[in-house]
């Protein structure tokens, strides 16, 4: 399928606005304003602050959990989590809380790590919510309506612009799905009328970060054609790319090879734990290709549709940079962890026979 390409690089239809509900087509777009952001970021303030090392860097991890020195509590995790300030026995991390947080009315003693080492601990705490402003609003640019909508802004009541849950879907420049954002959606202005721009109040939506938008930008022209093309990032973007892989993945068909397929797995470049996954989808499906991203993720691809049937063998080449940098890892609470020898168990479990070279 090939599609013509506006000046400003987008391809029409780009973007599709779907009704989650019964699947009719709101209108497809070519650019999409507000889909990138800040995500509004939780604030803690931690104080009497004990560092683990001298200097903290300004990025602390994916994920950073926070573990109350009282064993009965849970831990609440922080992700892509930031050191935004240091002062005389302080530190102010902000990140995206989940949707836990911390044990209701604790303010106590807390230790903090980020799945891999110490970073200090606190005497207190105190968090810092996000003020309730609203997000920047969507705008849909140069918006080819669909008839039901057409007659949704005819009628311009309140009811009718209120869309209900819908579903941005994303394509590249091939017209291949690459993601895909569940929404709330209600207009709020729109101007023009073959050609819209309608702007929209998306509740509940979370920006891509600003950070992932060069590597969204890579996608949008076609998964890479070689494998390693996220070799040369840091964690942070290596993550942003993995997450992108495991949108394009769930949604791209997989054909399961015969039991019985030897893969091979570059190993040289495993020196994290999104390294990891993406090399594993590498070794599987190819180039961009999917394979997991989580232990539990890997389990369920390795029992079939995601390009593997069991069973089946794995070289592992370069083993040991895997070793190096993933055997001490910790848990959420702290306690050691290998995260090479749980993928090792997790891919015997399925079937995948593995070769450490």
């Amino acid at each position: 399928m090939i599609f013509a390409v506006l000046q400003n690089g987008a391809r029409p239809g780009r973007y599709t606005l779907t009704d989650s509900e019964h699947g009719h087509v709101w209108g497809t777009c070519p650019a999409v304003d507000g889909l990138f952001g800040n995500p509004r970021r939780g604030t803690y303030e931690l104080f009497d602050w004990i560092p683990e090392r001298a200097e903290l860097p300004h990025w602390l991890g994916n994920r950073v959990w926070l573990v109350p020195t009282d064993d009965a509590l849970d831990p609440w995790l922080l992700e892509d989590a930031e050191s935004a300030r240091q002062f005389p026995d302080g530190l102010v991390l902000t990140g995206l809380d989940d949707y836990q947080g911390p044990p209701e009315a604790y303010t106590g003693p807390i230790r903090v790590h980020n799945g891999h080492e110490w970073l200090g601990s606190c005497r207190e705490f105190v968090r810092i919510v996000p003020d309730g402003q609203a997000a920047p609003p969507l705008v849909l640019r140069d918006l080819v309506p669909g008839d039901r909508l057409r007659v949704a802004l005819n009628k311009g009541t309140r009811r009718a612009l209120d869309l209900g849950e819908a579903v941005l879907e994303i394509r590249d420049d091939h017209g291949a799905p690459l993601a895909e954002h569940v929404l709330w959606l209600k207009i709020s202005t729109w101007h023009g009328s073959d050609r819209v721009h309608l702007e929209l109040v998306a509740a509940s939506f979370t920006p891509v970060p600003e950070h992932a938008r060069p590597l969204w930008e890579r996608w949008f022209t076609g998964p890479p054609q070689a494998k390693g093309a996220w070799a040369g990032l840091d964690t942070r973007h290596r993550e942003a790319w993995l997450d992108l892989v495991r949108e394009r993945g769930c949604r791209y068909p997989h054909r399961d090879r015969p039991p019985g397929h030897a893969y091979v797995l570059d190993g040289q470049h495993i020196t994290d734990e999104p390294g990891l996954y993406l090399a594993l989808g590498e070794a599987v499906n190819g180039p961009g290709g999917y394979f997991g991203g989580c232990p539990d993720a890997l389990a369920d691809c390795l029992y079939g549709n995601f390009g593997y049937t069991s069973p089946a063998t794995l070289l592992w080449r370069d083993a040991s940079t895997a070793r190096e940098h993933l055997s001490r890892a910790l848990t959420s609470e702290g306690r050691p962890l290998d995260l090479l020898a749980e993928a090792l168990d997790v891919l015997a479990e399925g079937g995948m026979h593995v070769t450490l070279a």
